[in-house]
């Protein structure tokens, strides 16, 4: 979004606080709240794994840190419920990540009002990639997150919190995809592979025979933002897309993702939606600013070429991901219930 030396200027502060005082809407309550943080198990269905993750919501009480693993985040863990109605996000990671992976996104959201919930994807994440180069985890993610979403409106223990009539998506890479088939989305293997092979020739992926895939929408679903994402879909696929999107695409790419590939998927949306474009940035620039023991151990995700600068640039991205939340899920809701 901005070179470094652009992010360290007077306008740049002047321009990033603007933002978050609009996008975040930086109010007294706002800026006191934090983010409560409790682990969740979404148990098992049928053949379908339980699902691990997390969901972040409004706290009262001051701010902390939870260790999750190795990796310290901030915020309170098992705050007690207070408010609501919450609208909801829901978060899908990219191939290969976690619920975890944007935490920092989740945590803007939550200290700003909304119950944000994520989780891992069984056979695509970091802690199991058995089924990361099958074709059936393109089925089986957004299986997963209509799956996230009852256990979160029926028996979640804040479930009576949630607003159930705002419900937003969050998805990034793969997670992008499997936003785009919860919002109406058909996903054409055909032709989205074989652009996508012509790149990654040797990806598992490339070497499964196709088929059509069973898929279907999530009608609770109102508002999506999609960072980067797979783009296996055709204009025919994408018609029936028509709740408010916001599009994020890196400027460089990267993981099997070209800047073409979602400038296309752009195009061939039939409403046109909040374009975005990140200067500079790679693929994994949309994940959460690393912490040293991690950027040591991960630097093919954490490593950013100069001048992205992910700090300065997820200031800028948490407050433009609220505020198109906070404009499709809140106002806009209350408007029509005018």
């Amino acid at each position: 979004m901005f070179s470094s030396a652009f992010a360290c200027s007077p306008l740049a502060r002047r321009l990033r606080s603007a933002l978050l005082a609009v996008g975040l809407g930086a109010t007294a309550a706002w800026a006191q709240a934090s983010a409560g943080f409790q682990r969740i198990e979404v148990p098992a269905q049928g053949e379908a794994p339980a699902l691990q993750g997390a969901v972040w919501y409004p706290c009262a009480a001051p701010p902390g840190n939870v260790q999750v693993g190795r990796v310290s985040i901030p915020g309170v863990q098992d705050c007690p419920f207070s408010g609501g109605p919450w609208p909801v996000v829901v978060m899908s990671h990219g191939s290969g990540g976690s619920f975890l992976g944007h935490h920092h996104t989740a945590q803007a959201l939550a200290e700003a009002g909304f119950a944000v919930a994520a989780i891992n994807h069984p056979g695509d994440t970091s802690q199991d990639l058995s089924r990361q180069g099958e074709l059936s985890i393109f089925e089986s993610r957004p299986a997963d997150m209509r799956r996230l979403l009852d256990h979160l409106l029926a028996r979640w223990p804040g479930h009576d919190r949630l607003d159930a009539q705002r419900i937003g998506f969050f998805g990034f890479s793969r997670g992008g995809y499997t936003g785009l088939v919860e919002v109406g989305a058909v996903p054409d293997l055909a032709s989205g592979l074989a652009v996508f092979c012509r790149q990654v020739s040797r990806a598992p992926l490339c070497r499964q025979p196709l088929r059509p895939l069973s898929v279907q929408a999530d009608p609770r679903i109102r508002a999506a933002v999609i960072a980067d994402p797979f783009n296996v879909f055709t204009a025919e696929g994408l018609k029936n897309v028509r709740v408010p999107l916001q599009l994020w695409a890196s400027e460089r790419g990267g993981d099997g993702v070209t800047p073409d590939s979602v400038e296309a998927l752009r195009r061939a949306l039939p409403t046109p939606p909040a374009y975005h474009v990140a200067a500079h940035a790679g693929h994994f620039g949309f994940l959460a600013p690393c912490p040293p023991a991690m950027a040591a151990a991960l630097p093919q995700v954490c490593r950013d070429e100069p001048p992205f600068d992910r700090g300065a640039f997820h200031q800028v991205f948490n407050a433009q991901v609220l505020g198109f939340f906070r404009a499709n899920l809140m106002e806009r809701q209350r408007s029509d219930a005018k």
